[in-house]
């Protein structure tokens, strides 16, 4: 039996407008390393098509990774708050990236040298209500120029934490 009219719009009215990127480009400004079309990507080389405000080959821009990426803030029913958009918060999170020991391991990328304490205060929170591990970068400057380098630091019982340690000590990357 079809659902009723006013049962498909009230369900259709619960649903949250999906979150746009623009004017959001963190992404594409080099903060997560990729390589677009065969361009490498990371902190001081932006894709090529970033204009800081958005895409200028939005409507060709390639499958991957560009239209198959969608950070945490996008992601249907993200539990991140408004606040949290990466041009705001200064964060992209990427949910379960991993696991570790059956449980879903988080990566939060700043956008920019370190994730603000606002912004890390939150996701360690959320970590700990939602039994998940974190791991958090830092970026890493040289001479005032940012490498391809990151600091990882993991959020999680001591256990994780050290096991991060152990692999970062053996020059593994930590998932």
């Amino acid at each position: 039996m079809p659902a009723e009219p006013a049962t498909i719009i009230t369900a259709m009215a619960k649903q949250p407008a999906p979150r746009e990127c623009r004017p959001c480009t963190g992404c594409c400004d080099g903060w997560l390393q990729i390589r677009v079309n065969g361009v490498a990507v990371y902190p001081g080389r932006p894709c090529p098509h970033s204009t800081g405000s958005g895409c200028n080959d939005y409507a060709n821009r390639p499958v991957d990774p560009c239209v198959h990426f969608l950070c945490g803030w996008r992601m249907d029913n993200s539990p991140l708050p408004d606040w949290m958009k990466p041009n705001n918060s200064k964060v992209i999170v990427l949910f379960n990236q991993s696991t570790w020991r059956g449980l879903p391991v988080d990566v939060a990328v700043p956008v920019g040298k370190r994730i603000p304490p606002r912004a890390l205060k939150w996701l360690q929170q959320f970590a700990e209500n939602n039994n998940r591990m974190l791991l958090y970068s830092e970026q890493i400057v040289e001479n005032g120029v940012y490498t391809k380098q990151q600091e990882v630091s993991a959020y999680g019982p001591p256990e994780f934490q050290q096991e991060m340690a152990e692999r970062a000590a053996r020059g593994e990357k930590p998932i």
